[in-house]
């Protein structure tokens, strides 16, 4: 199928106000782009392969609603055929009325069209086999060479979870793991996303992986992957909660019992997560940490001193940095 897309230029304050107007006419799910920073929430929400600060905010915004396009050329909205010029139309309307009582920008619209649209899986074509040192990562859709068949292959699919292994913060967990994972190792991997630190794990050699994750698309992204794999079921438990503020959640974690936790994810989700994990550490056990920004190199190793452990290591690839550290005696 083919759609239509009708952007709109204004501003960030009206975006709420103009996606809602347009949904009352039938235009639904709009596309944001602005340069807004992040809430603690969304932060929060956040788990691998997460990217530095962006641009300032400019107080601009572009909206974009897609219609679908029929076969004979008509758009279709709230079950009504109509074409480009009505829709562009009504749109210019309801933005007009909005900027009697409320600012809107420039309110320009500009209309385009696009080829088909698989909004799930149209990222894949950026995604294609890689090294992570001597691991070969490699999606689904592609298959392994002849040549290749006898190296460390990781398959992995993010899904709509996050974590492909390309970014530097999960490279420099990887790495980390590698080094401290036994035969007997026990795991628990704080923000899993796809599952790819949890499985890479596995495959070293440890035990067993228990996994945490916010977001509910986990769930799928950890199954397929195992899977993909061959890790065993009851190799790699999954839990959907916030081990940090959930008490149910880090019961059924456990604790006490972890040879090492691994937690990728930002720099101030870390510091309130550290004195947390300390209690589902072994004594001796490894805490490997990254999605830490380099300015922010400084704030985690106070908050993982300030827990009680003892830093091992610090780690830096490109602008981004991990911490290791170790507890030396348990903190009650």
């Amino acid at each position: 199928m083919k759609w239509v897309r009708f952007r709109i230029k204004t501003v960030t304050k009206a975006e709420d106000m103009i996606i809602s107007t347009l949904y009352d006419i039938g235009l639904e799910g709009a596309q944001i782009e602005d340069k807004v920073p992040l809430t603690a929430l969304e932060k929060e929400q956040m788990f691998v392969d997460i990217l530095p600060e962006g641009q300032e905010d400019d107080g601009i915004a572009y909206l974009s609603f897609f219609v679908e396009k029929k076969e004979d050329g008509s758009l279709e909205v709230q079950g009504q055929s109509t074409d480009k010029e009505q829709v562009v139309e009504a749109v210019r309307k309801e933005l007009e009325d909005l900027r009697l009582f409320c600012e809107i920008g420039e309110g320009s619209i500009t209309v385009d069209e696009t080829e088909d649209i698989d909004w799930i899986n149209n990222w894949k074509q950026y995604f294609h086999q890689f090294y992570i040192d001597d691991i070969l990562v490699i999606p689904s859709w592609e298959d392994v060479k002849v040549e290749d068949r006898e190296k460390l292959v990781l398959h992995i699919d993010p899904g709509t979870a996050f974590g492909t292994g390309m970014h530097e913060t999960t490279q420099l967990c990887i790495r980390q793991l590698r080094k401290y994972i036994t035969s007997d190792t026990r795991l628990l991997d704080v923000g899993t996303g796809s599952g790819i630190l949890g499985i890479l794990s596995l495959m070293f050699g440890a035990r067993h992986v228990v996994g945490t994750d916010l977001d509910i698309c986990a769930v799928e992204a950890v199954a397929q992957n195992c899977e993909a794999n061959g890790i065993v079921q009851g190799q790699f438990d999954l839990l959907i909660g916030n081990i940090i503020t959930e008490k149910e959640i880090q019961d059924q974690v456990g604790y006490g019992c972890y040879d090492i936790v691994v937690a990728n994810i930002l720099a101030d989700v870390l510091v309130p997560l550290t004195p947390v994990i300390v209690g589902q550490l072994k004594e001796g056990g490894i805490y490997i940490t990254s999605g830490i920004i380099d300015d922010k190199e400084d704030t985690v190793v106070k908050a993982v001193e300030a827990a009680g452990l003892t830093v091992l290591e610090v780690t830096h690839q490109g602008e981004w940095v991990s911490v290791t550290a170790r507890v030396e005696s348990h903190c009650s």
